[in-house]
C-alpha cells in the first residue's frame, strides 16, 4: 500500500508541474531562513517588473523596498537575439534619483542560467528611476524598468510605474491572463517581438501547377531502327549542353542476312574492286599508245569508283551487324541523338542494347529555367487582371518550407485564358518565373498567391506568431515576464510568410515562435476536455 502512495503522490506533483507550478523559487523563499517573513503584508507588497532593451529581456520579482534594509531582486535575464538564458555577465539593479545620481547593486554571476539574485540595499527613500545594467564580454545595456518607491520601515515601497511598454501591453490586451514561465521559454522554440505598421499588398490565390516553358522541353527519339548502345548513357538529372550527345543508336542491318553472307558479300566486292583496278592500269598503258579508246578509259575509272563504294558500304553493314548481333561496343558506326538546348534529362525511357524502330521515344528533355506556372483562379479574381497590375508572384510547396517569392522581373504574366474550364469553373493564368528546376520542380502541385501592385496598410505580423485555436486564428501578446494574453484577430491578407492582421494595436509584445506551446500548456492547465480558452 505504501508503494502505491508513493506513486499516487509522484503523479500529482508531475500533472501540478504541468499545469503552471512554478519550477524557480521566489525571493522570500530563499531567504527566509534570514528573518525575512512570509506574513500576507510582505506579499501584498511584493513587486514585479518586465522591461525589453534592444538585446535583452528583463523579469524581475523583488521584495518590498525599505531604506536601510536588503530586498532580493530575482532577475530573469533572456538574450533576445536567440531567446536563451543569459549565462555570463554581470546584472545591476540601479536606482537614480531626481538629480541623476545612481545607487548601483550588482550581481556578477547567475545563480542558475538566466536568473540572478541581486540584493538592493537603498539607503535613501523617496522615488527614483529603476534601471537594469547588462554587462558582458560582447556589449553593456542599460534598460530602463519604470519608477519604484523606497519606504520607511512599515511603509515599504516597490514599484510605482511600470514601463510604458508594460502599460501599453496591459491596456491594449485586457482580459484573463496566462501564465507561461520563463523556464518553459527557454526550453522551448520561443520568440517576441514588437507589433509594427506596414503594408501588405493586395493578393489573388489559387492552385497552380509547374510546368515547362513554351518550347522549354523536347522528346527526343531515335533517327533511324536500330540498338540504342551504352557507349553514352544519360540518368535523370543530368545536366547537359546544347548539341550535346544525349543517346546513340546503332542502325540495324536487315535481319535477313547473315553474317556469312555479310562477308561473303564483302569479299565479292574486294575481288572484283581488284581485277577493275588491275584493268583501269591496263587501258591507261595502252591509251598513252594510241591502243584504246578514250571512251572504253573512262568506262573502266567508273566500274572503279562504283565498286569501291559497294565495297565501303558493305564493310560498314558488316561491321554494323557485328555490333548488333555479337554484342560489340564499338560506336564508330552509331547516330547521334543530340540535344537541341542546354536542359537536364527528366526521363529516360530506354535501356541499353535495346532494338528500337525510327521515332522511338528515348528520353525527355527540359530547359532548366525560366519556368511556368499555371494558376486556376476563380472568374472573379481572374477578371481585369493586368501585367500592370502584377507585383509578383507567391508560390508555396507543399512540404512546408516558406514560399518562393518572385518580384519585379522575375515574375511575368505570360497569358490569361479567355474561357472558363468546365470541369474546375476556373480561368487559367500563366506565368514565367525566374527559378529552376532545382527550387520548382517541374510538375508539382503548388499553391501560387498573385501579388498586385495594390496595397493595404494595417498591422503586419509574421505568419508564425497565429495559432489555430479551434478554427479561430489567435495571437499571445506578451503582458509580463512570464504573462500572456490571447487575442483573436482577423487576417485581412497573406504574402510572403507575413499577414495583415486587424485586432491588434502597434507597439505590442507579440509572440512570433512558441504560440503553440503557450495553448497546450494552458489547456493542460484548464484541463483537457476545454477547446480553447476565452
Amino acid at each position: 500500500m505504501s508503494q502505491r502512495i508513493c506513486w499516487i503522490l509522484l503523479l500529482t506533483l508531475t500533472v501540478l508541474n504541468a499545469c503552471g507550478g512554478h519550477p524557480h523559487e521566489h525571493a522570500s523563499d530563499e531567504h527566509a531562513e534570514d528573518g525575512h517573513g512570509e506574513d500576507e503584508h510582505d506579499e501584498d507588497e511584493r513587486w514585479a517588473v518586465t522591461a525589453w532593451g534592444e538585446s535583452f529581456e528583463i523579469f524581475a520579482e523583488a521584495e518590498p523596498l525599505e531604506r536601510g534594509s536588503t530586498a532580493l531582486a530575482f532577475t530573469h535575464v533572456t538574450t533576445l537575439e536567440d531567446f536563451t538564458p543569459l549565462v555570463e555577465g554581470t546584472v545591476s539593479v540601479i536606482l537614480v534619483d531626481s538629480s541623476g545620481a545612481e545607487a548601483s547593486f550588482s550581481q556578477q554571476e547567475p545563480t542558475r542560467p538566466g536568473i540572478y539574485s541581486v540584493d538592493v540595499a537603498p539607503q535613501k527613500t523617496g522615488e527614483f528611476d529603476l534601471v537594469f545594467r547588462i554587462e558582458t564580454a560582447a556589449l553593456r545595456e542599460d534598460i530602463p524598468a519604470g519608477r519604484v518607491r523606497v519606504g520607511e520601515t512599515g511603509a515599504a515601497g516597490g514599484l510605482i510605474e511600470p514601463a510604458p511598454a508594460t502599460a501599453d501591453a496591459e491596456a491594449a490586451t485586457g482580459g484573463a491572463e496566462i501564465s507561461f514561465l520563463k523556464e518553459q521559454q527557454w526550453r522551448t522554440g520561443f520568440a517576441t517581438s514588437w507589433t509594427r505598421s506596414g503594408a501588405l499588398g493586395e493578393s489573388v490565390s489559387g492552385p497552380g501547377r509547374v510546368q515547362p516553358a513554351a518550347g522549354g522541353e523536347v522528346l527526343l527519339t531515335s533517327p533511324v531502327d536500330g540498338v540504342v548502345s551504352a557507349a553514352t548513357w544519360p540518368y535523370s538529372g543530368l545536366e547537359v549542353g546544347r548539341g550535346a550527345i544525349v543517346f546513340r543508336v546503332t542502325p540495324r542491318v536487315a535481319s535477313g542476312r547473315s553474317l556469312a553472307e555479310l562477308e561473303a558479300n564483302v569479299a565479292g566486292l574486294e575481288a572484283e574492286h581488284e581485277a577493275a583496278r588491275s584493268r583501269l592500269v591496263r587501258l591507261e598503258g595502252l591509251h598513252e599508245l594510241g591502243a584504246t579508246s578514250r571512251r572504253e578509259l573512262e568506262e573502266a575509272r567508273t566500274l572503279v569508283a562504283t565498286l569501291e563504294s559497294r565495297r565501303g558500304s558493305a564493310t560498314k553493314d558488316l561491321a554494323t551487324a557485328r555490333t548488333g548481333r555479337q554484342g560489340g561496343t564499338d560506336a564508330s558506326e552509331s547516330v547521334g541523338v543530340r540535344a537541341p538546348f542546354s536542359g537536364r534529362i527528366a526521363r529516360v525511357d530506354t535501356t541499353p542494347g535495346q532494338a528500337v524502330a525510327a521515332e522511338t521515344p528515348l528520353g525527355l528533355l527540359v530547359r532548366g529555367r525560366p519556368l511556368w506556372v499555371a494558376v486556376a483562379l476563380r472568374p472573379a479574381a481572374a477578371a481585369g487582371l493586368s501585367r500592370e497590375q502584377l507585383g509578383g508572384l507567391d508560390v508555396r510547396l507543399p512540404n512546408g518550407r516558406a514560399p518562393l517569392t518572385f518580384l519585379g522581373d522575375r515574375a511575368r504574366l505570360v497569358s490569361l485564358a479567355p474561357t472558363v474550364d468546365p470541369q474546375t469553373g476556373t480561368v487559367t493564368a500563366l506565368f514565367e518565373v525566374d527559378a529552376g528546376v532545382g527550387e520548382l520542380p517541374i510538375g508539382s502541385q503548388v499553391e501560387a498567391e498573385i501579388l498586385l501592385a495594390q496595397e493595404r496598410v494595417g498591422v503586419v505580423i509574421p505568419e508564425t506568431a497565429l495559432v489555430d485555436d479551434g478554427g479561430a486564428a489567435v495571437v499571445y501578446v506578451q503582458v509580463g515576464g512570464e504573462s500572456f494574453a490571447r487575442v483573436e484577430v482577423s487576417v485581412l491578407g497573406r504574402q510572403s510568410g507575413r499577414a495583415l492582421v486587424e485586432g491588434l494595436l502597434p507597439g505590442t509584445r507579440l509572440v512570433i515562435e512558441g504560440g503553440n506551446a503557450i495553448r497546450r500548456a494552458t489547456l493542460m492547465a484548464q484541463g483537457a476536455g476545454e477547446a480553447h480558452i476565452h
